[in-house]
């Protein structure tokens, strides 16, 4: 069944006329969440903890800042745009207390819903407002009258409202202006999930080292490796986003095409399908929910190691010195925000 698909004309703004909206981070999402709501017209408080290194950076673009637990207080609508392993936390301690009935507790991505970290009381209406890229680009297309695609979800309503104050939200968030899907906390926390972990950031990311390795253990320069294996991976990606496989296939050489068509099922087999099953298993069954919950608990020492043993990898060393010779890459301050407070 094709999602339900909305726009401008199915959201009106009139249901956050009288509301304010309490933004709790002001990291990636929380940010452009922030400012693309203050500049459509709504009531915006950003709430941070204490000590907050974000708070100058809000005060000064003209927003109210206030700790977590005064925003929920003052917020008709609480949007918790923190790092999930910080949500259940902040959520008993300063957010909980201060709800009222038909408040509105909203969300950028299920996870805590989803898998019972967070357990709203029955009086509130829960949504999801989940725009599908960083929040650089949410901040960045708004300001030139465009919007990203975004997803939204209805958990509980107990107003009778909460799709049209959902569909509110994602208004003035931009999102009705390029479409707006209709899912659930379930659908998206677990096909957000099985996406990071066996496609876009683990899968693309593995692939491309073992690529790497490949050539180095033959003999070829590491050089050389990183340009076929890793740099040109952009323009690939650029062709795929912009119009499909079929329009970078179109792009690409001949020989390129054939070879790519030939001899790419024979490393992504049958076989890598299973283990991508698996992985989704172990997103659907909560193994990977309660791994990352003890992980956080124990100070995250794995993920400590593993960014270790990232860093010491030969294609980060390579590519560090090759693109210090790139002077057209330019970092955009707004993507190395955190996502933390």
């Amino acid at each position: 069944m094709n999602a339900q698909t909305y726009y401008n004309d199915d959201a009106d703004l009139k249901y956050l006329s009288d509301k304010t909206v309490a933004i709790i981070g002001y990291g990636s999402q929380g940010h452009a969440h922030a400012l693309n709501l203050k500049e459509s017209g709504i009531d915006v408080v950003v709430g941070l903890r204490e000590g907050s290194s974000s708070q100058e950076e809000a005060e000064k673009a003209g927003l109210k800042v206030v700790d977590t637990a005064a925003a929920a207080k003052e917020g008709d609508i609480v949007m918790i745009l923190i790092p999930d392993q910080y949500q259940a936390q902040v959520y008993e301690e300063s957010i909980k207390p201060n709800l009222e009935e038909g408040n509105v507790l909203a969300f950028a991505h299920g996870f805590n819903i989803h898998f019972g970290q967070i357990q709203p009381e029955e009086d509130v209406d829960v949504f999801m407002v989940a725009p599908k890229s960083p929040g650089h680009l949410v901040r960045r297309v708004y300001t030139k009258g465009s919007g990203v695609p975004c997803l939204i979800a209805i958990e509980q309503d107990y107003t009778g409202t909460a799709k049209d104050t959902a569909l509110a939200y994602t208004k003035a968030l931009g999102g009705t202006r390029a479409g707006v899907l209709e899912t659930t906390f379930e659908e998206e926390t677990e096909t957000d999930l099985f996406g990071e972990q066996a496609v876009l950031c683990g899968g693309a990311s593995e692939l491309v080292k073992q690529g790497f390795e490949v050539l180095v253990e033959a003999g070829y320069q590491p050089e050389i490796a990183y340009f076929e294996c890793l740099h040109e991976l952009k323009l690939i990606v650029d062709l795929m986003y912009e119009g499909g496989i079929e329009r970078m296939y179109y792009s690409v050489s001949d020989t390129a095409e054939y070879g790519g068509l030939t001899r790419g099922p024979k490393v992504v087999d049958a076989s890598t399908k299973e283990r991508m099953k698996e992985v989704l298993k172990q997103v659907q069954d909560q193994t990977f929910a309660d791994e990352w919950i003890q992980e956080n608990k124990d100070g995250i020492p794995n993920l400590k190691s593993l960014r270790n043993d990232l860093g010491e990898h030969k294609i980060e060393k390579v590519g560090k010195q090759l693109r210090s010779m790139m002077d057209w890459i330019e970092k955009d301050e707004d993507e190395v925000v955190e996502a933390a407070e």
